[in-house]
């Protein structure tokens, strides 16, 4: 061998090892689970924002760094933060986006040198997205069951052993070497009244959590463990149910968006619940996802933010309350400001669609040469939860009999090529459901959850509802409203639908497409 082949032989030598130490490195700093999450290195975003302390008078911990996935960059995305113009009360961006504008410091880390916490409170929404910093949480002191089972594990258990039920101390913040005395409540009923009003919540656990909230000396704040990375506190109610659970993704996103999180949070939940397929989607959207009793002992965050519930988003407010808002495109609300337009929803669906690694910047083709995808959302018997008997109720008594006479129309439809796509969505994966709903030109479907995904659809995606006569409710034209989205609904005596007028309907819809 020559000594010019000789020396190229080193060169590759060299590169492949230089390869495989970095593949190494890369592997071992992200293979750690988040039940081990321990790093001296807060985010430095959060340090600079809140003046965070450092960890090094705290034990000597295990140390190892933990991944939090970046933001997607999204079509339909506008700026969340204090810089944007001045939001109005009532206007759309009140209701969908970042009104939360008023701050309240409940402790302040200037006055403890470490613990801190703040509301932003939404006069529109009438709740507050809060925030705040070494804050330890007792899993004793949080009552309820341990959550994450299988569901067939916990058949026959009650709602009320899954909701938490927060003991005196279950939360406290660091009051720093300078506090002395008792601990001391972090906020008072006026106060609470105030910031997280009761409203017509029952049972308002986010408001709970905060009451048991103690504000406790240096000498009595031990961890042990530290979760640097900021963490996103959850507690669901009806989280088996799609369109409540899009209420719970909704109001975390907009907890992360307005309180600035430079990257997805991680996500713990403060509730009971056993697992369920919406799962699937929580962990999609966020960087890593944990029960908070599946913590063995007291765990400290360095930045955790507690999301408001999902009763208390503009989703679910809808359905009592006008929200005169239409959906446009965020170039169009850049050009044209105006306080009765939003793109929020468009932003959410897209950040769907890209927590699941679809593409959110492609162009629907007019007259696509696959042909058009026409989705029909059915409704299935499934086991829900643990009190649930696996019967659906029927919103739509002939629903087999509608879909085999679509079938049968678009097969004998010759002006374009149509495509009937079997939507059941009780049997298929959340990311696959996440697909049918975004390759759909047309989406028909019985008043269901299931419909709930239209917040996921395409622009020019074109909604049919079939509504019986005992479940005239506007979820979703409003939904469809608030989107952009070309809506239509069928209103049914009973719950029979005329098979003829249903093919009507979606042959007109056709017609106006050029089909």
């Amino acid at each position: 061998m020559n000594r010019r082949n000789l020396r190229l032989v080193k060169i590759i030598f060299f590169l492949f090892a230089l390869n495989s130490i970095s593949l190494a490195i890369y592997f071992f700093s992200h293979s750690k689970p988040f039940s081990n999450l321990h790093t001296r290195n807060p985010n430095l975003h959060s340090l600079a924002l809140n003046r965070l302390p450092s960890t090094e008078n705290q034990p000597k911990l295990q140390t190892h760094q933990r991944f939090l996935k970046p933001w997607p960059i999204l079509p339909s995305y506008l700026p969340w933060s204090s810089q944007a113009p001045e939001v109005g009360p009532r206007s759309c961006e009140a209701y969908f986006g970042n009104g939360f504008t008023r701050r309240v410091d409940l402790l302040r880390p200037e006055t403890t040198g470490s613990g801190w916490f703040r509301c932003w409170f939404s006069g529109t929404l009438r709740s507050s997205v809060c925030e705040g910093g070494a804050l330890r949480m007792v899993p004793e002191k949080v009552k309820m069951s341990k959550g994450g089972e299988k569901l067939e594990e916990v058949i026959g258990r009650s709602e009320e052993e899954e909701l938490p039920d927060f003991d005196a101390g279950a939360f406290e913040l660091d009051g720093g070497q300078r506090f002395s005395g008792e601990k001391r409540e972090l906020a008072s009923k006026e106060v609470l009244g105030e910031l997280v009003p009761q409203g017509e919540v029952l049972r308002h656990t986010m408001r709970g959590l905060i009451e048991s909230t103690r504000i406790v000396p240096a000498r009595e704040f031990e961890c042990d463990e530290w979760i640097e990375e900021p963490t996103l506190l959850v507690t669901r109610f009806e989280y088996a149910n799609l369109f409540h659970t899009v209420t719970d993704w909704y109001s975390a996103y907009v907890s992360s968006r307005v309180t600035g999180l430079p990257n997805r949070p991680h996500l713990v939940f403060v509730d009971g619940h056993c697992t369920a397929i919406l799962e699937e989607t929580w962990k999609a959207l966020f960087s890593s996802l944990r029960y908070a009793k599946n913590f063995s002992a007291p765990v400290c965050f360095r930045h955790a933010v507690l999301s408001p519930l999902g009763y208390e988003t503009s989703l679910f407010k809808g359905l009592t309350e006008e929200i005169n808002c239409r959906g446009t495109s965020a170039q169009d609300l850049w050009n044209n400001p105006d306080d009765r337009k939003t793109a929020r929803l468009s932003e959410f669906g897209e950040m769907i669609r890209a927590a699941f690694q679809f593409p959110v910047n492609r162009h629907r083709i007019e007259r696509p040469i696959s042909g058009y995808n026409v989705l029909f959302v059915r409704r299935e018997d499934y086991l829900a939860h643990p009190r649930h008997g696996g019967k659906v109720e029927s919103r739509l008594s002939n629903e087999e009999e509608v879909f085999n006479s679509l079938k049968n129309w678009i097969s004998n439809h010759r002006d374009c090529r149509i495509n009937l796509v079997n939507g059941l969505f009780a049997h298929m994966p959340m990311k696959e459901q996440v697909r049918a709903i975004q390759d759909a030109h047309v989406i028909i479907g019985a008043h269901g959850a299931g419909l709930t995904h239209i917040v996921s659809a395409m622009p020019k995606t074109v909604v049919l509802e079939i509504i019986s006569s005992q479940f005239r409710r506007p979820h979703f034209q409003l939904i469809a409203q608030w989107k952009g989205l070309e809506y239509h609904a069928i209103n049914l005596d009973g719950s029979y639908a005329n098979p003829q007028v249903v093919i009507q309907k979606l042959s007109n819809i056709m017609r106006s497409r050029g089909c």
